[in-house]
């Protein structure tokens, strides 16, 4: 159902001359859920992909225990729970298309979903992290230009001209974190209390839905100004 919402407001926003062009830019952002109070035996048996002993035989404990949400880590600190990972295009700003998964699932395992066929323009921006030659040949074999940030690698360090690049790229990827930023700010912040994949992946595809909603608002009043 949330998947038409999206579909029927995208088909909305074409009739509006807001289609998808001017390139697209990808990101994730991660989204904390509340922390499993488990044994380290039933987490193990939980990262194992089974059912901890004896949990099955209470329904209403189960489904107070998340099967899905794993720790990760990033720039040295912990994190519990799921990632919202995105596509926006560049010129209107709208979440396009969006995956929600696990926290442990490397954000660039996520780009084949993400990408916009749809998007008017060729070019795609994204962070290190979806960075590698792998990538790199999916992108050129449906037809898009990589911009994704250069990465550097031990005894291999980036050298000043690509720094620089890295640079002149993120003047336009930094508007993906203006969407992240606008939902921390303006819509409740990212901390959910839902509980298991279907419930958070329609929390955050309604979240995404609601932004596309506050931002064409925020350009019909902007346009109304100017006029």
């Amino acid at each position: 159902m949330i998947d038409e919402l999206l579909e029927m407001f995208e088909g909305y926003l074409r009739s509006q001359g807001l289609q998808a062009r001017g390139s697209q830019i990808i990101d994730a952002t991660l989204v904390p859920v509340p922390k499993q109070r488990n044994t380290r035996e039933e987490n193990k048996e939980i990262k194992a992909g089974r059912l901890p002993e004896g949990w099955d035989e209470n329904q209403d404990r189960l489904q107070q225990k998340d099967l899905d949400a794993r720790w990760t880590r990033k720039n040295g600190i912990s994190y519990y729970g799921c990632k919202n990972s995105i596509c926006i295009d560049v010129d209107h700003g709208f979440i396009r298309r969006y995956a929600v998964t696990p926290a442990n699932i490397h954000d660039s395992q996520m780009l084949p979903r993400l990408l916009d066929p749809e998007n008017e323009h060729d070019y795609v921006w994204a962070d290190s992290a979806y960075s590698g030659e792998c990538f790199e040949d999916l992108l050129n074999l449906g037809g898009f230009e990589s911009l994704i940030h250069e990465k550097g690698a031990r005894n291999h360090p980036l050298s000043n001209a690509a720094k620089e690049l890295n640079r002149v790229k993120s003047s336009i990827r930094a508007c993906v974190e203006h969407v992240f930023g606008s939902m921390i700010m303006s819509m409740g912040g990212k901390l959910t209390s839902k509980i298991g994949p279907e419930r958070n992946e329609a929390w955050w595809g309604l979240k995404n839905l609601i932004f596309n909603f506050l931002r064409f608002l925020q350009r019909s009043d902007h346009v109304a100004v100017v006029a």
